[in-house]
């Protein structure tokens, strides 16, 4: 990773950052948001994806990441999820790439398999517990048959399940290629099944895929060079983490440093740290309640980081980037409030107007009084 040539004046948020031979124009990012509007229940994404994602690269940001992304139909959260296991959805995903690209911002994608936390009712509609089989769920797979509270127990995958998976990743990885995507990333984070691999809490095998952190690490570390493998030298490879499940023997930001360093050397490029989704566990929810545990991650593991978690005001966004604790920030609530968050940021920190969508020029503060 390295700084855009003569790009060090100027707040350090809008500074462009090059990974690989990807150039971001700025470290304002949008993360996976789910959205569970797959109403056809057939993984392809639609109109309100498009207009979501769209509005967001519209209004500024450097980097849009599509929503946690199934690689196969029982690796989604809920029935209303995007996949990537087919052509179909690629085709799909593809319109909505082109018009993120059309706006100046990059776009990525999330592939995910939900595991243990898969066949849920999807969030609109506002219902807990497991999707019943004869209502449209399906059986569920993690490392170990220990389900998460309220939800079904899962299968214990096999050896033959988890190369199953990583081939499934493989070939969701193909398409987002395909599909025209500028970055992929692993979602190792959140409780969904490469976290139930990395926990002890949800990882009790005694094979080759548990046990020690080099054998619970293992699928993420397979999963990270087989997506490499599908999306060559050039493409950015991140990976997200939960940085801990804020539970005493869980995991923690010491195992995290130590694994983005082998993911590091597998292939990955960079790492978007959150935390928590395991187990139910209190929380300090606050503002910027994570960031620390992304500069822990940096600092420890030498590793590119992103921070993520109720960071709403710009000039917090500046300072952790400023000051070298983090390399991008990681908007997400404060972009679906606001999907012109990033312009106004701009705004804020004295950044200039050059990501203005030519449409709206007239609308800027500089020509209307200063006024946002």
């Amino acid at each position: 990773m390295s700084a855009d040539p003569g790009a060090a004046s100027g707040p350090a948020l809008f500074r462009p950052i090059t990974i690989r031979d990807l150039t971001i124009r700025n470290r304002v990012w949008v993360p996976p948001l789910c959205q569970y509007s797959v109403t056809e229940r057939d993984g392809v994404p639609h109109d309100w994806h498009l207009v979501h994602l769209g509005a967001m690269a519209a209004g500024g940001a450097g980097l849009v990441v599509a929503e946690a992304t199934a690689v196969s139909p029982e690796g989604r959260i809920s029935d209303h999820d995007t996949g990537l296991w087919n052509d179909e959805q690629a085709e799909a995903w593809s319109r909505i790439t082109r018009f993120i690209r059309s706006q100046g911002a990059a776009s990525g994608i999330q592939l995910a398999h939900a595991g243990r936390k898969a066949s849920v009712w999807p969030e609109l509609t506002r219902r807990n517990g497991s999707q019943p089989i004869d209502e449209g769920g399906w059986p569920t797979v993690s490392a170990s048959a220990i389900a998460f509270d309220g939800l079904r127990e899962p299968e214990a995958l096999d050896d033959a399940g988890v190369l199953g998976v990583i081939d499934d990743f493989r070939m969701a990885a193909r398409r987002a290629v395909a599909a025209g995507f500028d970055v992929v990333e692993v979602h190792a984070a959140h409780g969904y099944l490469v976290h139930q691999f990395l926990s002890p809490l949800s990882n009790h095998r005694d094979d080759r895929w548990g046990g020690t952190l080099e054998n619970r690490a293992r699928l993420l570390l397979e999963l990270v060079r087989a997506v490499r493998a599908e999306i060559g030298e050039r493409m950015p490879l991140f990976v997200r983490f939960s940085a801990t499940d804020w539970t005493e023997g869980g995991w923690d930001e010491a195992q995290t440093a130590t694994v983005a360093r082998w993911a590091e050397e597998a292939g990955a490029d960079f790492f978007d740290v959150s935390t928590g989704g395991l187990v139910h566990a209190p929380i300090p929810v606050a503002p910027g309640y994570q960031a620390h545990l992304a500069e822990y991650v940096g600092d420890h593991a030498g590793v590119p980081v992103s921070a993520v978690g109720r960071i709403t005001m710009p000039d917090e966004a500046e300072r952790l980037v400023a000051s070298g604790e983090v390399d991008a920030v990681m908007f997400g609530k404060a972009m679906m409030r606001d999907p012109h968050f990033a312009l106004r940021a701009a705004h804020e920190l004295g950044a200039g107007t050059s990501m203005w969508p030519a449409q709206y020029l007239r609308a800027r503060p500089e020509v209307n009084d200063g006024e946002w």
